[in-house]
């Protein structure tokens, strides 16, 4: 019988998982798994137990939490020799990889994607000593999806980061940055930059034209605007994907190692899916391409490239 380690973040999104544990744990028995379930204790418990089950004979790391849940969870895959492939139940306010990858909403029927899917390769973003799924993020608002407390999350779902985000307009502040990628420096005041690897982001914006696995990622980078009337309209174009970019405003370009170096004293505090990632002066994204398997059911594959044109 083949082993499951069940990773399950009780308290994520409205907290509901933990009434469908039973009926979940029973689906994965039906399937030829042996489940193991650990339920997070705190921030890195994830991430510890993950690289545990990496360790010790598992056959399979399912997650059941928010995106923040399922970072951890990769952090401890990455950093195994052995890195088994994961599932995910997204149980998170927003979820954006796992609408990113097509999974289900409902959780018994992702559950079914999982025990009826194949393992498909996906890039992994490395910052600095840590690792990301599908964004990394500097400047306006970033803070807002760390800062928000988890229970107006579960109260407001997507909500919750619109109404903290309107809160900090008139708090904009540029970081003078030098970004250094491919044989490209840029130097410039910028108020907003993402490097990022999904179809949405914060379970708004929404990314089109990418792939999961071609071992580059989506930057995108926002120069300081003239004054708030331009600001709202950069947000406006990035927003509704049907207009023109403001390409005077936006950069918007794609690499597989990119450096941030910050020109003043002034710390720039950056997001790693939805988490704090730290406020160093230096930081390096690279692609770890194809990095980890996660368990995909049968849908339209047409995020992954095509392995016969990309070797």
């Amino acid at each position: 019988m083949k082993k499951l380690y069940f990773i399950v973040n009780l308290i994520a999104g409205k907290a509901t998982i933990g009434s469908m544990l039973g009926e979940i744990i029973d689906e994965f028995n039906k399937a030829g798994y042996e489940v193991t379930i650990h339920i997070t204790q705190n921030s890195d418990d994830a991430r510890t137990m993950a690289h545990y089950a990496c360790c010790n004979g598992y056959d399979l790391i399912v997650c059941a939490g928010g995106d923040g849940t399922l970072s951890q969870c990769l952090h401890g895959i990455m950093e195994s020799q052995n890195k088994l492939p994961i599932g995910y139940i997204p149980a998170g306010s927003t979820n954006d990889f796992g609408r990113t990858l097509g999974i289900p909403k409902a959780p018994m029927d992702a559950v079914k994607w999982i025990t009826h899917g194949e393992p498909k390769s996906v890039d992994i973003g490395s910052f600095n000593d840590r690792y990301f799924t599908y964004i990394a993020a500097f400047g306006a608002f970033t803070n807002v999806t760390y800062e928000t407390s988890q229970q107006v999350k579960n109260v407001l779902g997507h909500a919750s980061y619109i109404l903290n985000g309107l809160a900090q307009i008139t708090n904009l502040r540029s970081k003078k940055m030098r970004i250094e990628y491919n044989d490209t420096v840029l130097e410039d005041d910028f108020i907003f930059g993402m490097v990022t690897n999904s179809g949405s982001v914060a379970g708004l914006l929404s990314m089109n034209d990418f792939l999961l696995d071609d071992g580059v990622f989506e930057v995108t980078l926002i120069k300081k605007p003239v004054n708030l009337v331009q600001f709202q309209k950069i947000v406006h174009s990035l927003l509704n994907i049907s207009e023109e970019i403001d390409r005077e405003y936006i950069k918007f370009f794609r690499t597989d190692r990119i450096t941030f170096t910050a020109l003043n004293d002034e710390q720039i505090s950056w997001t790693l899916d939805g988490e704090f990632g730290g406020d160093l002066p230096v930081n390096v994204v690279e692609n770890r391409r194809k990095a980890i398997d996660f368990m995909t059911g049968d849908r339209d594959q047409s995020i992954f490239a095509d392995p016969d044109l990309i070797s």
